[in-house]
């Protein structure tokens, strides 16, 4: 037996509990009854089993004994360690599980395991270089799960084992938090050990995860007395009295890893294991730790604490040639030294420099003066460049020296930061382009350094994207295009900052100031698009005449021009012009093409285009633009708040067709990814309203109100206009909870919002007719009046839809024969038209109306035919109601002789 194995047999002693721990989980994994005994049929469980103890217990130890019984039943085996020296190499660990399962495949192998997710988690693992726009990180841990999902249910049963899960990094420990849950359902056990006191801020969701233990970690216990003693006499013989065994215990306090190294030190010193020699026990285990370690070290000679030194600063796993190159040494001397720190037990026996212990490799790192410390980074940095490993591997080091105004350390920090962007982890790149910024760059880069650290904060906080962008713009820039970059990027931080007065203001002064006939119709198109979109814009009228005038003269030739031109189908459609107008320019804008995932554009415009051919009852189109836009954001790897708006406003597609389960269903979805980019964002304000919308369309109010409640869904609304509007939501659900009052007093707001922007389109904003509805209770005049109002502004915009859903309303708060002949006409237009739930509360109405009127046979007709097409479209509400007024119309046939 070989004296790793003795040494690991030895630290498992009293770890019993554990490995039973470990055993019944891995019989599960195999489908296996608690006895052993197999169950044909049997389900695989997997799950997480996580261990929690000080540094040398023994976690390491116990993860290689998982390892070998998970080997020994046939499992696949993944697994990782969290370094100290590598927590800032965004996906190490994912790559130490991931990289070896797929690495040695040709490349059209992989491309055809990972499908369309390589392009997107290939460079996050190391697979392939980066191309084209960085994914989010949303989309980096979508694409990793589905790569450990699809290894786990292919190479089933599989037991993934990371060790030191304090060290690790950032990206990859939340990645696995999150994913552990899901291990459950997969015949994929997690096992996991860490130090408890030093488990990152960011983590601790880690350790609530659902286990078998509970929601706790197993807890590692130090030795008992008897356990050391047990040791000792293992290592010095049986004659080892009980006094020198207890003080062995005493003097490493049940510590395994010092137990272990203790008898060790006893064994090849030849100690006497009685009372003579208790005096030199807490000498002999001082040596394994803190300065008796050090001054070990110091003993084998300089050229051998360089290199323990250069291991120390490279990290786990070390190159020796690299180890060599850092140091200083040659290869034969780096030989030497390596055998004298394997031989003093501070390497382990591998043929890469591999410190024995974690404590180990942590003293002595701690051990290197400050100076040397950071000048040996410096020499890694250089070392690893020169080895061929990239930027990333040197920019670890670099973040480890001091400021010198050295251009190379600049250029190798943007570089890493250019690749931890694309390979989805924009914090690690914030961190290395803050770096560079204070080395600091020469003056003529600083404007492109503070414009990337701009882009890399964006999507992590766009308040602090707008200081660095500013800043940005303050510095000498010779490149106008650079320029234009920083504007665009600066102007979009600020709208989705919720600052869109300050983001149109950017782009206008822009665009007052450009020398080229291109950047300033550039600059005139983003401002056109923000001042679209605020619900504060000082002169909306006249931006309407000058968008007008501007795009009815443009070709659509570039993308600009297209903008520029869908901009205005959207400006139509707010303000009512006729359906045929909108969509001619809809169409303009979409020859030649509008892109959704196009990081210099923005996806915005596209959206705003689709939604015109929603509102002029064209959804299908509408439909069709959507899933082209989903498709782009997902090969793209955006899957935050891009994939969040896409799904949630195809969800309001769905509504607007009155297909609700499916909006709802949709909807759902978008709420739920817009809960993981954040609370609070203008996603979730969107995600809320049509949410909110659709449980009103099927008549669950009560869900509604809950769902308001939970999000904080009322005053103050987000500053930018939003479909559906959030404050009209609002009010149609005071309005749906018979708050009439309320519901006046939020609706005349919107109106006076909107009216005073001339945005005046029923079917973009019913806020007219919900108004009409909660003032039919006290003044039913008014009432008629605002409906009537709303149904002339519909027949202006010549959409079927929207005209049939006014007269629904003026119907409704209309009394005498005139409500039987709106709701005829309202019948035929809806009819004729998208909205299926509309439709439905359409016939109702007109059976109930029906029957008041005398005429019983065709009000059953209505009634039936409302309460299919309710069914049909999921809207619960309007089908009781259906049901409810059926029993009456019958009741007199019922009792007829």
């Amino acid at each position: 037996m070989s004296q790793h194995q003795t040494r690991s047999l030895r630290a498992l002693l009293e770890r019993e509990a554990e490995l039973v721990a470990v055993d019944e989980a891995l019989s599960e994994l195999d489908g296996l009854l608690p006895d052993g005994a197999g169950q044909p049929g049997a389900r695989r469980r997997g799950g997480l089993l996580a261990f929690a103890g000080a540094a040398g217990l023994g976690k390491t130890t116990l993860l290689t004994e998982v390892r070998a019984r998970a080997a020994r039943r046939g499992c696949t085996v993944l697994s990782a360690r969290g370094g100290d020296q590598e927590q800032q190499v965004a996906f190490h660990v994912a790559r130490q599980l991931l990289q070896p399962q797929l690495a040695g495949a040709a490349e059209t192998e992989i491309r055809a395991t990972l499908g369309s997710w390589y392009g997107i988690v290939g460079p996050a693992l190391g697979l392939c270089t980066a191309e084209g726009a960085a994914p989010d990180p949303q989309g980096i841990r979508d694409g990793l799960d589905w790569v450990l999902t699809h290894l786990a249910v292919q190479r089933a049963p599989a037991v993934l084992v990371l060790d030191d899960a304090h060290w690790a990094d950032p990206q990859s420990l939340n990645w696995l938090a999150a994913f552990a849950p899901r291990a459950e359902d997969l015949a994929l056990l997690i096992v996991v050990a860490y130090r408890p006191d030093e488990l990152p801020a960011g983590a601790e969701s880690f350790r609530g995860l659902p286990g078998r233990a509970g929601h706790r970690p197993i807890g590692l216990e130090p030795l008992t007395p008897a356990a050391v003693g047990r040791l000792v006499r293992e290592a010095v013989g049986e004659h080892a009295d009980d006094a020198f065994c207890r003080e062995c215990w005493a003097v490493t306090a049940g510590n395994p890893f010092e137990a272990v190294e203790l008898t060790a030190k006893l064994r090849d010193r030849g100690v006497t294991p009685d009372g003579s020699s208790t005096h030199l026990l807490r000498d002999l285990a001082a040596a394994t730790k803190g300065s008796g370690l050090v001054n070990r070290l110091e003993r084998l000679g300089p050229s051998t604490v360089r290199l323990a030194w250069a291991a120390a600063v490279l990290g786990t796993e070390v190159p020796p040639e690299l180890a060599a190159a850092v140091a200083g040494l040659g290869s034969e001397e780096t030989a030497d030294c390596a055998d004298r720190l394997r031989e003093a037990r501070i390497l382990t026996r591998s043929r890469t420099l591999e410190f024995a212990h974690p404590l180990i490799a942590t003293t002595v790192y701690h051990a290197i003066p400050d100076a040397v410390r950071v000048a040996l980074h410096g020499q890694a940095a250089w070392s690893v460049v020169d080895a061929g490993l990239g930027p990333s591997a040197a920019a670890r080091h670099l973040l480890e020296t001091r400021p010198e105004g050295d251009p190379w350390v600049v250029h190798q920090l943007r570089a890493a930061a250019r690749e931890t962007l694309r390979a989805g982890a924009p914090e690690a790149a914030r961190g290395h382009l803050a770096r560079a910024l204070r080395e600091p760059p020469p003056q003529e880069e600083r404007a492109e350094v503070l414009y990337e650290l701009g882009c890399a904060s964006q999507l992590l906080e766009p308040s602090v994207t707008v200081d660095h962008l500013r800043a940005a713009l303050r510095q000498p820039i010779s490149d106008p295009a650079l320029r234009d970059g920083i504007v665009f990027r600066l102007s979009q931080s600020l709208a989705h900052s919720d600052r869109l007065g300050e983001a149109a203001e950017v782009v206008a002064e822009a665009a007052r100031t450009a020398t080229s006939a291109r950047t300033r119709l550039r600059m005139q198109a983003e401002q056109f698009m923000w001042d679209a979109f605020r619900a504060d814009e000082p002169d909306s009228p006249g931006r309407s005449r000058r968008l007008t005038r501007l795009a009815d003269r443009l070709t659509g030739r570039d993308l600009t021009e297209r903008y520029i031109i869908g901009l205005r189908a959207w400006d139509a459609t707010l303000r009512g012009e006729h359906v045929s107008t909108v969509l001619r320019h809809a169409g303009r804008a979409l020859d030649g093409g509008l892109p959704w995932a196009d990081e210099a554009w923005g996806f915005e415009v596209p959206v705003l285009v689709a939604m015109t051919y929603l509102y002029a009852d064209r959804p299908e189109r509408a439909e069709e633009l959507f899933a082209t836009g989903i498709a782009d954001f997902e090969r793209q790897g955006w899957r935050g708040a891009h994939l969040s708006f896409g799904l949630l406003l195809l969800g309001y597609v769905r509504y607007r067709q009155g297909r609700l389960a499916d909006a709802e269903e949709l909807a759902r979805d978008g709420l739920r990814l817009a809960e993981r980019v954040g609370r609070g964002t203008p996603v979730q304000w969107y995600s809320v309203a049509v949410l909110i919308a659709v449980l009103l369309a099927r008549g669950r109010t009560a869900e509604a109100t809950e769902l308001a409640a939970e999000h904080a869904f009322r005053e103050p609304f987000p500053a930018a206009v939003t479909f559906p509007d959030a404050q009209a939501v609002h009010g149609e659900l005071l309005l749906a909870r018979g708050l009439h009052e309320e519901a006046c007093a939020e609706l005349s707001a919107v109106g006076r919002r909107l009216d005073a922007r001339g945005m005046r389109n029923p079917a973009w904003c019913p806020w007219q007719l919900h108004l009409a509805l909660a003032e039919s209770h006290d003044a039913p005049q008014r009432a008629r009046y605002t409906a009537l109002d709303a149904l002339t502004r519909a027949r202006q915009y010549g959409a079927r839809s929207a005209i049939g859903h006014a007269l629904l309303v003026a119907a409704e708060v209309s009394g005498g024969p005139e409500r039987l002949k709106l709701l005829t006409e309202a019948v035929d237009h809806l009819a004729a038209s998208p909205p299926a739930h509309l439709l439905a509360r359409a016939l109702v109405a007109h059976g109930v109306a029906l029957r008041e009127s005398g005429r019983p046979v065709e009000a059953a007709g209505q009634l039936r035919r409302g309460l299919d097409t309710a069914l049909r479209c999921a809207a619960d509400g309007t089908a009781a109601q259906a049901g409810t007024e059926l029993a009456r119309t019958a009741a007199p046939d019922a009792a007829a002789p």
